[in-house]
């Protein structure tokens, strides 16, 4: 399948953002930990919450988790102190995701975890027992998912968890996430040095929990506010929260050095509200930055600023090669054919100097990828016409994006893809 894009003349639309899938998975696995007598509510309906909810309802021998990363490195934590044995695999992308940090901790913790296939990869057979716990140390440069895994079953550990996180601590913003939802269901959970949480034994409390909305599912209509030309465009997104823990709620910032404000709703604190965006006349001539801590909205910035016309170099990169697919890669060919000629740096930083080549204005591919479809719509503003194929990626984390973008003005046409003859 094939989308060909056009953006509205003018923006003036309400969007209600899909729920925050990184708080749902963690909120999913600390309930199933109370033994499923939490209140859940405004779970996100994407795909890696979904797969979550149905291995965690029916817990077949064969958990498949699909294209999910978070679901699977929460899954091999949880499963390995649970009874039973099961196998744990996932799509073709997931089995080649980095394993072997997070299964070296659990073992050292007394798991049963076994590699099927490749050392260091999905599929895994698990053999769930009960796990002393108590200090162990982890390699935290290759995923914050890792981390967020050990640490959401260290309370159910007999011992309770010390981690101690070795080499470059990634997307920490992630991290203290998973941290803060935990405090909300009654642990203690707490860094006690730069690289060091600790967490003693506990038992989680029943809870009534919310879920925010997805602060990473706004920065593509952050991105629509900054690309278009209108300056009396106005944007809201509902059920946003000021003070976000989300790492990505950094992108109100960061726009606003594009040219787009951000206004919030007065609320009780604490409470979701509407954000409401609106552009500003005045913005950044370069945008340097450090995406460490928040590596997912790389391709959102690269592609924004591009269209803008804004060089900029992006450091803290290196988790990208590891993603949904090679984003690094991906964007740098997905550019050319708009004209734009991106700099690697080392597989961990990208650059553009402003440099330009001849466009060929082939579709956009998506790569499984579902932020190359998100990030790359936007653009629709500066290349009318703009094709992307397999759109359906984005069911991965906002499933609703094409619906959203219909109901905002866009024109949407459907055609099959004509190079494989659509889907």
């Amino acid at each position: 399948m094939q989308y060909t894009l056009r953006a509205p003349a003018h923006l003036h639309t309400s969007i209600n953002l899909p729920a925050s899938k990184s708080i749902s998975n963690r909120a999913l696995i600390i309930n199933a930990l109370a033994g499923g007598t939490c209140s859940l509510q405004n779970l996100s309906d994407c795909d890696d919450t979904n797969v979550l909810v149905a291995a965690l309802r029916d817990m077949p021998d064969v958990i498949d988790v699909k294209a999910s990363g978070s679901s699977l490195r929460f899954l091999a934590a949880y499963l390995s102190m649970m009874p039973g044995t099961h196998i744990l695999t996932g799509s073709e992308r997931i089995r080649h995701r980095p394993m072997k940090p997070l299964v070296d901790a659990l073992r050292y913790l007394g798991a049963d975890i076994e590699y099927i296939n490749q050392e260091g990869f999905a599929p895994l057979m698990i053999n769930g027992r009960e796990l002393e716990g108590g200090r162990v140390e982890v390699d935290a440069s290759v995923s914050s998912q890792i981390t967020s895994a050990l640490l959401l079953i260290g309370p159910a550990l007999k011992n309770g968890l010390e981690l101690v996180l070795q080499g470059n601590i990634v997307s920490r913003s992630y991290i203290d996430l998973t941290l803060h939802i935990m405090h909300d269901f009654g642990m203690q959970a707490d860094w006690t040095d730069y690289n060091v949480i600790a967490t003693p034994h506990q038992t989680y409390r029943p809870h009534s929990f919310i879920v925010e909305n997805d602060w990473s599912a706004s920065s593509y209509w952050y991105e629509m506010m900054a690309l278009s030309d209108d300056i009396d465009n106005e944007i809201q997104l509902t059920g946003l929260m000021d003070g976000s823990r989300q790492g990505d709620s950094v992108v109100r910032y960061l726009f606003s050095m594009l040219g787009v404000k951000t206004t919030f709703e007065h609320t009780e604190h604490g409470e979701p509200t509407t954000v409401t965006l609106r552009k500003m006349r005045t913005r950044l001539p370069r945008l340097d930055y450090d995406f460490v801590n928040q590596p997912d909205l790389a391709q959102t910035f690269v592609v924004c600023c591009a269209g803008m016309g804004i060089p900029f170099h992006f450091k803290g990169l290196s988790t990208l090669k590891v993603k949904e697919t090679d984003r690094i890669e991906a964007l740098i060919t997905e550019m050319r054919k708009l004209g734009f000629v991106i700099e690697n740096i080392n597989d961990c930083e990208i650059r553009w100097q402003g440099e330009r080549c001849q466009p060929t204005m082939r579709p956009i591919d998506t790569y499984d990828d579902h932020r190359m479809a998100l990030s790359f719509a936007p653009l629709c503003f500066k290349f009318p016409g703009l094709r992307i194929n397999a759109p359906f990626v984005v069911s991965k984390s906002y499933p609703v994006f094409w619906h959203h973008l219909g109901q905002a003005g866009f024109n949407i046409q459907i055609s099959p893809d004509p190079e494989s003859g659509g889907e």
